[in-house]
This record gives C-alpha cells, structure tokens and sequence, in this order.
C-alpha cells in the first residue's frame, strides 16, 4: 500500500474568501437587469472542486466512488448531477467532482476510505476554477456566439460535457437541465468572460442572480 499525505486545505476561521469576479460586485447588479431578461447568469462561487484519476474499466473502482458519493461513474461526456454535488467525465481515467464549499476535504476522505489501495489521485483544485451558470430561453443562442461546438439538442442533450474553445479561450461547457448551463472556468480569466457574455447577451437582456 502506497501512502499518501492528505492535507485539510481550507483557511483557518477567520480568513476572507473571495471569488474571482469579486470585483465586478455581481450582488449589486441583481434585480437590474432587463425584465424577462433572455439570459441570467450566477456565480457559483467558492465550490470544492477535486479532479479524481483512477482506472474506470475497474469495477472495484466504480463501485467504491459510487459508494463514497452516491454517484455513478460517469461514462465519456456526461455529467451527473445529484442535489449540490456533480461528478463529470474529464477523460478516460480522471472526473471532476464538485462540491458545495467547505466539504471538499470530507469528499477526498470518503472516496479515499471507499477506494482503499487501489491506484488513485485525487487533487483539490478548487483555487484554480469556478463556475458561470446560465439560464434562460436564449443561452443556447449565446453559446452558438461563442463557440464552434455543436450546441444543437440532438448533439448536445442535457448530461453533456465538453471542454471546447469559448470566445476564443479554453473551457468546459456543462448542459444541466433544460435551457440551464454551466461554464467551467479557469479563474484567472473570469474577468475576459464576464466581459464577453455581456456583450454576447446585451441583444437577448442579461439579468443577475444571487
């Protein structure tokens, strides 16, 4: 059995969080926007992001994260949401768990515990992303703006995953529900979207949610 150190990353009682977009004071732009508004966006701000590798073809493998989470292992470009928590299908040996703040560490515990020796990584990264939701009756437009992806319903259903180029950047564009997306964002360029899906919405109205 190969030992592995596993450190409680969170910040002592006390310390300030603050996301990415802070600065553009999202809060005080809710209730402002357009009415019936054809897009609304919400920061998912400070989740428990941890990327999950291990051998997917394992049943041993499956059945351990689906023990510590309640969640099958998803197959190639699906994500499975349950409640907060999401796990998605990144490549062939690694996922994407999602969590709500402040439980990121018992997550890595119990998947750890479940997993027991089998060969496993399991990397907290919840400083380096987060997440843009989008809903509305006019999201499906704004993606076709911005990105090359086939977006259509029959190709890109609700449960599907896919890292793509977005306004002429890197990320990963989520469907979780019908007519709700999600933007996977890396947070040094939280500010470059915001600023493009503004500009992107502004025919369709853009309103903020808490």
């Amino acid at each position: 059995m190969t030992a592995a150190n596993v450190y409680q990353q969170r910040p002592t009682t006390g310390a300030k969080a603050e996301s990415s977009l802070h600065h553009a004071d999202l809060a005080s732009l809710v209730g402002k926007g357009r009415k019936n508004a054809g897009v609304t966006v919400r920061e998912k701000k400070l989740l428990g992001h941890l990327t999950l590798r291990g051998d997917g073809h394992d049943a041993a493998f499956a059945a351990g994260v689906h023990k510590a989470l309640g969640i099958e292992l998803p197959g190639a470009l699906q994500v499975i949401v349950k409640g907060e928590t999401s796990l998605q299908w990144l490549g062939p040996d690694e996922w994407l768990l999602i969590v709500p703040s402040g439980e990121e560490f018992a997550a890595e515990q119990n998947l750890r515990a479940a997993l027991g020796d089998l060969h496993i990584q399991i990397v907290n990264v919840s400083g380096g992303q987060q997440i843009l939701e989008l809903s509305g009756p006019n999201v499906r437009d704004v993606l076709m703006k911005s990105t090359s992806y086939d977006v259509h319903p029959n190709n890109f259903p609700v449960g599907k995953a896919v890292g793509t180029v977005f306004a002429k950047s890197q990320l990963v564009i989520r469907h979780t529900a019908e007519d709700t997306w999600e933007l996977l964002i890396r947070r040094s360029f939280s500010d470059y979207w915001w600023l493009w899906l503004q500009d992107a919405s502004a025919e369709f109205g853009l309103s903020v949610q808490a």
